[in-house]
C-alpha cells in the first residue's frame, strides 16, 4: 500500500529515465498498516457503536478524553480556516506550508513568524508540532502559554505519533484545537480534531466519516504491537539514514521519525545524484541546500540508496 505521487515519479523519469524508482520524497511511512479484508456485514450498518469505539481507542492513544475527540474524513487542516471569522493569523514557520495557503484562500491575513512570541496577539495562531520539514519541536508548556496570548490556537500534530511527550492533547486549553491524522504513520485517510466540548460541538456536523473508515480506523489504532514495532523501526532507521548521509558529506538539519532533512550544500545537485540511481528525494524552492529523504523500507532500498551516497 505504498502511496506514490505518480506525477513526481513521471517528472523524475523524464529527467533520469524510466525504471524501478524508489520514492523517498514524501514525509510518510512507506510501510503502512495492512488493511485486512473485511466481510460486508462488518461495516454494513456501523451505527454509533463503531464511531464510539473508534473515539475510545483514539482518546486512549492521544491521551485525552473521549468527549474531546471528533473523527473527520481525510486531513482536518482544511476545516480550520472557515471555523472562525477571518482575521489576523500567525503561522509559526517553517511548518506545514499548506496551512498558510488554506488560511489565505479563506480570507485570512497571514503572517509567518519564526517564534511563538511572534504570534502573540493574533486572532488565530497555528503551529505544526513537530514541524515539516525540519522537525522543529514545541513543548506543551510553551504552547499552553501561547494559547493564553491569542484568540485561538491550532496545533497540527500530524507527525506526533512517535512523540506523545510533545502533545498538547492531555491538557487542552479551552481555546485550542489539536489536529491529528492517521495518514503519515498508518496510511489511512482519517483525521481527528481534538478540542474541548464547546469547540468540538461547532465541528460536529462537518465532514462525516463513512462506516468502513470508522471500522478500519478503530482496528488500526487498537493494533498497538504494529504501531510500536513500526515506530521502533522508523526511529532506528532514521539514525541509520543520518549516518549514511553524514558519510556522504551532508549535515543533518532536522526531521522526524518519518523523514530526515539534510543540508547538502547544493540540493539540486544532490537530488540529481540520487535521481541517477532512480531514487526520488524532495527539495524546496525556498532553500538551495536542504533535501528531504523518507525512510527506506527494505534491504534492497537501503542498498540502492547507499550506492549514490558512497
Amino acid at each position: 500500500m505504498q502511496r506514490m505521487d505518480l506525477g513526481d515519479i513521471e517528472k523524475a523519469a523524464a529527467q533520469a529515465g524510466a525504471g524501478d524508482w524508489i520514492d523517498l520524497s514524501k514525509g510518510i511511512n512507506r510501510r503502512p498498516w495492512p488493511v485486512p479484508d473485511l466481510p460486508p456485514d462488518a461495516v454494513r450498518d456501523p451505527g454509533m457503536a463503531t464511531q464510539e469505539r473508534l473515539i475510545r481507542v483514539a482518546a486512549e492513544w492521544f491521551g485525552c478524553l473521549p468527549a474531546q475527540v471528533l473523527p473527520v474524513a481525510g486531513a482536518p487542516a482544511a476545516m480550520i480556516p472557515r471555523l472562525f471569522s477571518a482575521g489576523r493569523a500567525a503561522v509559526i514557520a517553517p511548518g506545514q506550508q499548506r496551512h498558510t495557503t488554506l488560511l489565505r484562500a479563506a480570507g485570512w491575513k497571514v503572517a509567518q513568524v519564526p517564534t511563538a512570541e511572534g504570534a502573540a496577539g493574533a486572532d488565530l495562531a497555528l503551529v505544526a508540532n513537530p514541524g515539516n520539514p525540519d522537525g522543529r519541536e514545541w513543548s506543551p508548556d510553551l504552547l499552553a502559554r501561547l494559547a493564553r496570548s491569542v484568540g485561538y490556537l491550532v496545533v497540527d500534530e500530524s507527525l506526533a505519533d512517535a512523540r506523545p511527550d510533545l502533545s498538547l492533547a492531555p491538557a487542552l486549553p479551552p481555546n485550542a484545537l489539536v489536529l491529528r491524522s492517521l495518514g503519515p504513520l498508518w496510511g489511512l485517510r482519517l483525521g481527528f480534531v481534538l478540542a474541548n466540548p464547546a469547540l468540538r460541538g461547532r465541528l460536529s456536523a462537518s465532514r462525516p466519516v463513512g462506516g468502513r473508515v470508522l471500522h478500519i480506523g478503530a482496528l488500526a489504532m487498537a493494533d498497538r504491537p504494529w504501531a510500536d514495532d513500526t515506530i521502533l523501526y522508523l526511529a532506528e532507521a532514521a539514525l541509520r539514514l543520518d549516518r549514511l548521509a553524514s558519510a556522504a558529506g551532508w549535515r543533518p538539519a532536522g526531521g522526524t521519525h518519518l523523514f530526515r532533512l539534510y543540508d547538502t550544500g547544493d540540493a539540486a545537485a544532490a537530488q540529481d545524484r540520487l535521481a541517477r540511481a532512480h531514487v526520488r528525494a524532495r527539495r524546496f524552492p525556498w532553500s538551495a541546500t536542504w533535501l528531504r529523504l523518507g525512510i527506506p523500507v527494505s534491504s534492497a532500498e537501503w542498498d540502492r540508496l547507499a550506492t549514490p551516497l558512497r
